[in-house]
């Protein structure tokens, strides 16, 4: 019998009445020296339970893997949330949409045209029912009826909005089942439309997903659902940001009144986010609905802890709404945490990026990045361009996500797949000049019908209707340093070519900083060969977090990959946060 169970309109755990306050908190999205410290702000917010995706594409790079260490330890994180008294929600997917590269479905998967993502196709679930052969053994003994924290699994994620595919659903809790999941399994759905109707699946707790409009929100939970505990899956407290776009923001005190409206009327709710943490890496997703938008690095969220980790406005008013409705407790609100003093990085060192490209695959047309099996990161395209002079340049099918292109060195123009640009005017400068176009993948999409689109560049090339053949594609993924970088001193503080430039630091007593790039316009950067995510001079975003434990007593190294051009050797390392002009 599961920990938890239901009665006709709340939660008993272990026979006694039980009301979940929950917060989400992704694991993958917080370094793991600070999973800790994280975990217990959350119990002294008053929550009794945190909630995790599970993000498939990371814990399965390839088929037949399973990786569970570092960043992806969600055993250790289990075992820290046991420490703290929290119990745990755990969201697997396969889909977690959480606006993360892919939605969470690995690329290898999605870029199979012949797969009905998300369907009873057995293409498609014979795949995650393999993952999940590997996946939850080691997750088994951190189960309730083991005696560990996690009371309840989720079936899917928001499926309603996507299919009505029920016998997917029912494959789904038939495999956790079947693979030793004991305990209450819930899907979570929005509450408008027909997404509770699709989503909801016979015998399965069904919770909904909203931020306002708390009494209408439950009326229509309890229409879908007549019986059974009242649950907001996520209780949306804030909202993400897209590179180009405005920082969003939420009122602490509207938000706190929603929560008190939800705690009134008995509902049990998953605040989402508590504590949203960072896209590190290549791991922010894209939305399209009327063009392709990328989410930018922080997750921030407006969360009542903020991405470094301090409590924000909502994390007292939310302590305060909570103290109404349960024991809070009686330890003080923990202070912002130590803030590294303002230091200003010379990048001293500099190594050009487009002579790191090897091993090129060739062929007549370029191959598109998921050809050359290749999850994120860039690609580099080079061939010859045999008449000089003005021209056209067509990209068939456009770009993905965003491609430089040089002819002979030289930048000769910038193509978006958010702008659907396919076309460049260009001058050849001499006859078989050398074209080079560096495409970036800005993130997969994360929710709706595009997950699974093609990276890179999507077709032939021709100059003035006349193709462009003989092609060098180049898997660039640059998820650490490269150590072939022929690095050498800056001659000059400007540089107008894609580079890698280094640079080193003191710390006396590692801290949290944020790392700001005044003068500087678009790549990444790595502190210490921890990647910190990707910076662009568009904004909202204007900081990077750097987290203490990426820190060390003495000499740190910062690298940073510049893509376009830069007019200064220097980076400054703040001790506040900017990310962008707030929009409520």
């Amino acid at each position: 019998m599961p920990a938890l169970t239901t009665t006709s309109d709340g939660f008993l755990l272990h026979g006694e009445p039980f009301r979940i306050l929950s917060g989400a908190l992704h694991y993958f999205r917080v370094h793991p020296d600070q999973w800790a410290d994280r975990l217990r702000k959350a119990r002294l917010m008053g929550l009794n339970t945190v909630e995790t995706y599970i993000p498939w594409n990371l814990h399965q790079p390839e088929p037949g893997t399973l990786v569970l260490d570092g960043l992806l330890d969600l055993p250790r994180f289990l075992r820290l949330a046991a420490a703290e008294g929290l119990h745990v929600l755990l969201r697997p997917g396969p889909f977690i949409c959480a606006e993360w590269d892919g939605g969470g479905l690995p690329h290898w998967l999605t870029t199979d045209p012949d797969i009905r993502l998300r369907t009873s196709d057995p293409r498609f679930t014979d795949i995650v029912d393999r993952y999940l052969d590997l996946l939850l053994p080691p997750l088994l003994p951190h189960m309730a009826a083991s005696g560990g924290p996690v009371i309840a699994v989720q079936v899917e994620n928001e499926y309603g909005a996507y299919g009505d595919d029920i016998a997917y659903l029912e494959h789904l809790e038939l495999s956790l089942r079947s693979r030793g999941v004991e305990e209450l399994l819930f899907t979570c759905d929005q509450t408008d439309g027909d997404h509770l109707k699709n989503g909801v699946l016979p015998g399965v707790l069904a919770t909904g997903t909203f931020g306002s409009r708390v009494d209408q929100s439950l009326q229509r939970l309890r229409e879908a659902q007549p019986e059974g505990p009242l649950m907001c899956g996520e209780f949306w407290i804030g909202w993400f940001d897209h590179w180009g776009g405005p920082h969003h923001g939420r009122d602490a005190e509207d938000a706190a009144a929603d929560l008190d409206r939800l705690l009134s009327a008995g509902a049990s709710v998953n605040i989402y986010m508590f504590h949203g943490g960072t896209n590190f890496g290549y791991t922010n997703g894209a939305n399209h609905h009327h063009a392709y938008v990328p989410t930018i690095t922080s997750y921030d969220y407006d969360a009542p802890l903020t991405e470094s980790g301090d409590p924000g406005p909502k994390y007292h008013a939310f302590r305060e709404v909570i103290a109404r409705h349960a024991p809070v407790p009686d330890e003080p609100v923990p202070a912002p945490s130590p803030k590294l003093p303002p230091t200003t990085v010379r990048l001293t060192d500099r190594a050009p990026l487009l002579p790191l490209a090897d091993r090129p695959v060739h062929a007549t047309d370029p191959r598109s990045a998921d050809e050359l099996n290749q999850r994120s990161g860039y690609t580099l395209y080079r061939t010859t361009v045999p008449t000089p002079g003005a021209g056209l340049l067509h990209f068939a099918g456009g770009v993905g996500d965003r491609a430089q292109v040089f002819l002979d060195g030289a930048p000769a123009g910038v193509l978006e797949r958010e702008r659907y640009d396919e076309t460049l005017p260009v001058h050849v400068p001499r006859p078989d000049a050398v074209l080079e176009v560096l495409v970036e993948n800005m993130g997969r999409v994360n929710y709706g019908p595009r997950i699974g689109v093609p990276k890179g560049l999507l077709g032939p090339v021709t100059l003035d209707g006349t193709p462009l053949h003989g092609w060098d594609s180049h898997a660039l993924p640059l998820d650490d340093v490269p150590v072939t970088a022929a690095f050498a001193p800056a001659e000059t503080p400007t540089c107008a070519e894609p580079a890698l430039h280094r640079g080193t630091f003191e710390v006396r007593t590692p801290a949290d900083t944020f790392l700001a790039l005044p003068g500087w316009t678009k790549g990444q950067a790595w502190v210490n060969g921890f990647h910190l995510g990707r910076y662009w001079s568009r904004g909202p975003q204007r900081t990077l977090y750097v987290p203490a434990p990426a820190l060390r007593p003495g000499v740190n190294e910062l690298v940073v990959l510049e893509l376009h051009g830069t007019t200064t050797l220097d980076a400054q390392l703040t001790d506040t946060p900017d990310l962008g002009p707030e929009q409520s």
